[in-house]
């Protein structure tokens, strides 16, 4: 019985890590966890930004943004928008930095 449990795990996070088989610092924005949890309420599902929330993440003015600017942002806040500075690592914004001038790249 145990045997068939293991397995059964096993098969299940196989199937997720191929659903997810890439790195969150090397994914697109919105698949990121952290972007999931934190970002989508107001910038939208798609970072396409919300009426009456955050605004797009995928727009000329947040790609002309530099990555300083950009931790600021996030780490400080703007406006209506929250410090994330000490709710999220160095690491994650780091990486939704990235994941931002990824979006942003055309």
């Amino acid at each position: 019985m145990k045997t068939v449990q293991l397995l059964l795990a096993f098969t299940l996070l196989s199937a997720f890590a191929a659903a997810n088989d890439h790195n969150p610092n090397a994914s697109d924005l919105t698949a990121n966890p952290v972007y999931e949890k934190n970002c989508a309420k107001c910038h939208g599902k798609t970072a396409e930004g919300r009426h009456f929330g955050g605004p797009s993440l995928i727009s000329d003015k947040t790609a002309a943004a530099s990555d300083d600017e950009l931790r600021a942002i996030i780490g400080n806040g703007k406006g209506h928008m929250p410090k994330f500075g000490g709710k999220l690592g160095g690491g994650e914004i780091d990486a939704l930095i990235a994941q931002i001038k990824k979006a942003n790249a055309k």
